[in-house]
């Protein structure tokens, strides 16, 4: 490949899409679909009790830690930010990297940097790249596929197989619940770090595994367990952090790295939470013993259904597995495609019924989505099965993009929202459902014999004793006026709380327990206006001078 002039001297902007994105505007960004991750595909019919953060733009930041160039991240700007970022400092490399979506948000800053950076060479990268004749769309110099690290690296002139360099990252910003920000203790809630991309278990609607090379195919950036140890001891450093969000597709499939990892733990007296992705076939793979030593406290985990024909369920009753995790305090993300090919009016909410019968803690429900790059894409297509919609829409939480065989576009949207809600009012908020499986943890492991594990667990339950105890106060006042079931065990759990650790926790629902209730309220009346949140711009310069 062609390199560039500059090489290793060439300064580089590396943005992702301009804001604001929680709104409907002439670029693509939907109300519907906000850059919140949990409130957008996972809490988002809780109300006032949704779970509310921002995420970072890892794959620019990866990127520029690995590259020695003069390298700026400008993170989630405004288009008036952009603009002034090229104005100011004239970049030789402009990477812009985007999900499918935003595509109408890529198109445009390819036009503003022809206009007011005209020498600049535009890079785009990330899911966006996969949409088939996207070189049409939007007028780049180079579209990326793939592995951007590697990329830039040849481009530079440097050397693509260095080793890769773990940039410090903060998990999320921004927490928000019950209408309050949550302040961050020093440092950060946990740190991110990104061991792999892609999943050798390749389902066909899965963007990540198609995008790194599908089926079969894993970029590991961290191979071995001390690789990764050493990356969270440089975060744990620098974030003052214990906790870490691993994000790895099915970090736990590959079992070699995650044991070596888990003697490094141990040598080094680390009390650490781990925070995974995992197939259910992955996680049998461990003892209970195993997973609770290596720090596991928290799994997202594909729930499908059991008709289902991907093979990361196989041989798993995962209705047991989810009751077997949570009794020794991890805490369970569920995720569900609502419908798949087999699905039917008829058989459809018996489907949703049966995912939310495994009462994890949160649950993602996602539209069975053909995204451009997929598998599941080039089998529709061939089929002729496409519908002509806008590529904004297309993200598993609208309406169907492809001619289902038995439910309509339309009614897709009905049954997604149906499942949403079904699992709020039959499980309650999933605040409450975390604190549930903490207690659960904290009383099976708070007289286990190794000091290390017992640490890990009398970290997470700090909040238990206070701030927790007010929030479900106000969530069984609250509730009480719309699900008496839920609030029930909401007001059983507090009791429960109370009982376990004395004065501290009933000051806090004495007390804590009616500001919260106040503020929740306020935040349904802002919610019903239609109020959103948006994330703070972030510029971040490495190797500048």
């Amino acid at each position: 490949m062609e390199r560039h002039p500059k090489g290793a001297h060439a300064r580089v902007l590396l943005s992702s899409v301009f804001g604001p994105y929680a709104r409907d505007d002439e670029y693509g960004s939907r109300s519907i679909n906000p850059m919140e991750l949990y409130h957008n595909q996972v809490t988002r019919a809780q109300g006032a009790f949704s779970l509310r953060m921002f995420h970072r733009s890892w794959g620019i930041l990866m990127i520029q830690e690995n590259i020695s160039a003069p390298c700026t991240v400008l993170d989630f700007p405004t288009r008036d930010d952009f603009i002034r970022e090229l104005r100011r400092y004239r970049y030789d490399i402009v990477g812009i990297s985007s999900i499918i979506v935003n595509v109408g948000k890529v198109r445009e800053m390819c036009k503003l940097v022809r206009k007011h950076s005209p020498e600049s060479v535009v890079v785009v990268g990330g899911h966006v790249a996969a949409i088939p004749g996207i070189e049409n769309i939007v007028d780049a110099d180079h579209i990326v596929k793939g592995d951007g690290i590697s990329w830039m690296r040849r481009y530079l002139g440097e050397d693509p197989d260095a080793p890769i360099r773990h940039p410090t990252i903060s998990s999320a910003f921004g927490h928000r619940v019950l209408g309050v920000r949550i302040p961050q203790p020093q440092g950060s809630v946990a740190a991110t770090i990104i061991p792999s991309a892609g999943c050798p278990m390749g389902c066909n609607f899965c963007t990540t595994s198609a995008f790194f090379g599908g089926k079969g195919k894993m970029l590991n950036f961290l191979s071995t367990g001390e690789e990764v140890f050493e990356a969270m001891c440089d975060a744990e450093e620098k974030l003052n952090v214990d906790s870490f969000f691993i994000m790895d597709e099915n970090f736990l499939l590959q079992r070699k790295r995650a044991m070596e990892l888990l003697d490094c733990m141990k040598r080094a007296d680390k009390p650490w939470a781990l925070y995974v992705f995992s197939s259910a076939n992955a996680i049998r793979k461990y003892t209970m013993e195993e997973l609770v030593q290596l720090g596991i406290s928290w799994i997202w985990i594909g729930l499908e259904s059991p008709r289902s024909q991907y093979s990361k369920l196989n041989g798993t009753d995962t209705k047991e597995l989810a009751r077997e995790l949570q009794q020794h305090g991890i805490k369970l993300l569920g995720s569900t495609i609502v419908g798949l090919e087999h699905h039917t009016p008829e058989n459809i909410r018996e489907e949703i019924e049966y995912a939310i019968s495994h009462g994890t803690d949160f649950h993602q429900f996602m539209l069975y989505t053909p995204v451009p790059g997929t598998p599941l894409y080039r089998e529709m297509k061939e089929k002729g099965k496409l519908l002509d919609v806008d590529l904004a829409d297309i993200h598993g939480q609208y309406k169907f993009n492809f001619e289902h065989p038995a439910i309509s576009r339309d009614d897709s949207k009905k049954f997604l929202d149906w499942a949403f809600q079904r699992d709020f009012e039959k499980n309650g908020p999933s605040l409450f459902r975390i604190c549930r499986t903490t207690l659960a943890g904290w009383r099976r492991y708070k007289n286990y014999p190794d000091l290390r594990v017992r640490k890990r667990f009398e970290n997470e339950i700090k909040g238990l004793k206070t701030a927790y105890t007010g929030m479900l106060w106000a969530m069984e006042k609250r509730l009480r006026e719309t699900n008496e079931a839920v609030a029930r065990q909401v007001r059983q759990l507090r009791f429960e709380l109370q009982i376990e650790f004395g004065a501290a926790a009933r000051m806090a629902a004495a007390f804590l327990g009616p500001l919260l209730l106040w503020s929740a309220k306020r935040e349904e009346k802002r919610l019903a206006r239609g109020k959103t949140y948006e994330p703070k711009t972030i510029i971040e310069r490495r190797n500048w001078a």
